[in-house]
């Protein structure tokens, strides 16, 4: 495990900003118009509960036409809820101030199970999986976890990062792990698979992973932002990578799990591959879809059924 994250000292110095701006307009405005001071506080606190509310809509208009089934509005506003209330502890929380708290493991074991490869998305670190952490140290089945930095570089140079990720996986057990992907780390980990083919994976889960692209990639000005945009040059280049490498590849080894009601990879079948296991998670907001009780049942599940795998035991 890295040392340090650079995402989470950025997101400490955001909160500190935030906080005080909060303060100096509270003691500013407070004298003047409390109605005004409580305002912009509340503006500056949850304000991003709006931006929720404008990527939901626009979720739902451009999934007008897509091919997954359309979500009401029970789900959307359920949906936004979801994020609402996750955000502040994944971004305000776990990332800035816990994102070490949970050292990966690093004693071999032999539990019979793969370990488990953790690859966050986009303005993300570590901490973001804490909850599926916990659940694999009270279920024994070890983990790694990598922090792709730099936090806005190009997604084709994470792949060193999960190459490291997966040595130290393998390594605990014996066993091709199985990489679970958060957003852009399902990119990330297609990148690494077709820069080192040969390498040997369990399963590659991937949770509203962005695999065509993201209608709000086009708003992007950092690197991996716009290898996200919908159609993207990026994209397609790393498809005729995979092609070139297998004419006939079909993804029989991803899970793609997938929302109609996700606030940030929409139209929402861009989040599927061709001959993936592709799941869908109706009325899941995107970040609130990592820790969905049905993506960890599934996914774990999946884990368990690799202990008594022929397959898996010969390609150990």
């Amino acid at each position: 495990m890295r040392a340090g994250s650079a995402l989470a000292r950025l997101q400490q110095w955001l909160m500190a900003l935030g906080l005080v701006l909060t303060v100096l307009w509270l003691v500013y405005w407070w004298p003047r118009s409390p109605f005004l001071a409580l305002l912009g506080g509340a503006l500056v606190v949850g304000g991003y509960a709006l931006v929720l509310a404008f990527e939901g809509l626009a979720a739902a208009w451009l999934n007008r036409q897509d091919e997954a089934p359309r979500a009401g509005w029970r789900d959307l506003i359920g949906a936004w809820w979801q994020e609402v209330r996750v955000a502040p502890q994944v971004f305000a929380w776990r990332q800035p101030f816990r994102w070490a708290s949970l050292p990966d493991d690093e004693v071999p074991t032999d539990t019979g199970e793969p370990a488990v490869v953790f690859v966050h998305g986009f303005v993300c670190n570590r901490g973001l999986w804490l909850p599926w952490m916990r659940r694999l140290r009270e279920l024994g089945v070890p983990y790694v976890s990598v922090n792709l930095e730099p936090v806005f570089g190009s997604i084709d140079d994470y792949a060193h990062q999960i190459a490291e990720g997966v040595r130290r996986a393998r390594a605990l057990t014996g066993r091709p792990p199985m990489l679970v992907c958060h957003s852009m780390g399902g990119l990330a980990a297609r990148a690494w698979l077709a820069s080192e083919p040969e390498t040997q994976v369990h399963r590659v889960i991937t949770i509203g992973s962005p695999h065509r692209g993201t209608w709000l990639g086009r708003f992007s000005r950092v690197a991996n932002g716009r290898q996200m945009r919908l159609g993207g040059d990026w994209l397609r280049e790393l498809q005729a990578r995979e092609s070139r490498i297998n004419p006939t590849h079909t993804y029989a080894r991803f899970v793609c799990w997938y929302s109609n009601a996700d606030n940030i990879v929409f139209p929402a079948s861009t989040a599927t591959l061709p001959g993936a296991d592709n799941r869908l998670l109706p009325g899941a907001a995107h970040v609130a879809m990592a820790f969905h009780p049905r993506v960890m049942g599934e996914s774990l599940a999946l884990l368990a059924s690799a202990a008594s795998s022929p397959s898996e035991r010969t390609a150990s």
